[in-house]
């Protein structure tokens, strides 16, 4: 990267006490600067060194205002000089005020560096370097929290805040194999995480009325825990599953011709989750397809199966 030449305009009175050691700073950051001390040889004509060659190639000039150089006309000359380059030329004009002065009007729509502290102005100097360098502090904007983006909803009816709670409740739930989803653990989840409270639970208040899910409350605390119904599953199934409908054929497949009766093994021959498989065969149940029963531990088996299903398997 080439280094930025900068043309500092300053009056003489100002070298000692700040001039100098702003240059020399300007300088070990990789800044090449013009200053007359270290270009001018006694001999060489003044015009032709500051205004053909200090003010010319620079592609800024940053003007050092102070109660003395305001009322220098050399200083008023090159600041004429700069503002014309601004203008033609697009180069950069930085005001550097280091005293409480009247700033020529040519400056006045232009926005002021200020030093306030002669010894210590190390902040300045860096907003100065990224205005040499072109370089803004802005940080880059990041990602959307995850309940403000992504596609839309595929369930009807769901704001993205909504899909996004069912879609992990139903994570925790199948892929888990969570009976039931307390509220902290929901809470706790990374993709919730940014959610403030009260429109996570107003979230839960809507799935549940749209019977997506079961809620259950604990006396003196928001709530206890949820648990997704079977039409919740199936909506979200439906939506997110792509290969959902033959999976279930497959289920329906396996009960009918092999006689594969019981949750754990229809889950292992599918190679789904248990939970996965127990709501495939409530949907079923609650359709009059099959007659099963339940154990505790989580066990199931399908001790009677319809002839709809049959039919239903025959038509798929």
């Amino acid at each position: 990267m080439t280094s930025p030449k900068v043309f500092l305009s300053h009056a003489s009175e100002d070298k000692e006490r700040f001039v100098l050691d702003f240059a020399r700073q300007l300088r070990e950051n990789g800044v090449d600067v013009w200053l007359d001390q270290w270009e001018m040889k006694p001999g060489d004509s003044l015009v032709d060194k500051i205004f053909e060659e200090g003010l010319k190639e620079a592609s800024a000039v940053i003007i050092v205002l102070s109660t003395t150089s305001v009322q220098k006309s050399w200083v008023r000359e090159e600041l004429n000089a700069s503002v014309v380059n601004r203008i033609s030329r697009g180069t950069k004009l930085i005001p550097v005020v280091i005293d409480e002065c009247d700033v020529p009007e040519s400056l006045r729509s232009t926005v002021w560096q200020k030093v306030d502290c002669l010894d210590d102005y190390s902040q300045s100097l860096q907003r100065i370097l990224s205005a040499i360098f072109d370089v803004s502090d802005k940080p880059p904007i990041g990602n959307p929290p995850a309940r403000f983006s992504g596609a839309e909803p595929l369930i009807s009816g769901l704001t993205r805040i909504d899909d996004l709670v069912l879609r992990e409740i139903a994570r925790l739930q199948i892929t888990e194999n969570n009976g039931l989803v307390m509220f902290d653990q929901l809470r706790a989840e990374p993709a919730l995480s940014d959610v403030p409270q009260q429109e996570l639970l107003d979230s839960l208040e809507i799935l549940g009325q749209k019977y997506l899910i079961k809620i259950s409350y604990v006396l003196g605390a928001p709530l206890s825990h949820v648990v997704l119904t079977d039409f919740g599953f199936q909506q979200f199934a439906e939506a997110y599953v792509p290969d959902y409908n033959e999976v279930v054929a497959r289920i329906a497949a396996l009960l009918v011709n092999e006689n594969v009766c019981r949750n754990e093994e229809l889950a292992s021959r599918i190679d789904r989750p248990v939970g996965f498989v127990d709501f495939v065969l409530n949907l079923m149940e609650s359709n009059n397809h099959i007659k099963m029963s339940k154990y505790i531990g989580g066990q199931s088996q399908v001790w009677q199966i319809s002839p709809s299903l049959r039919r239903a398997l025959l038509q798929s």
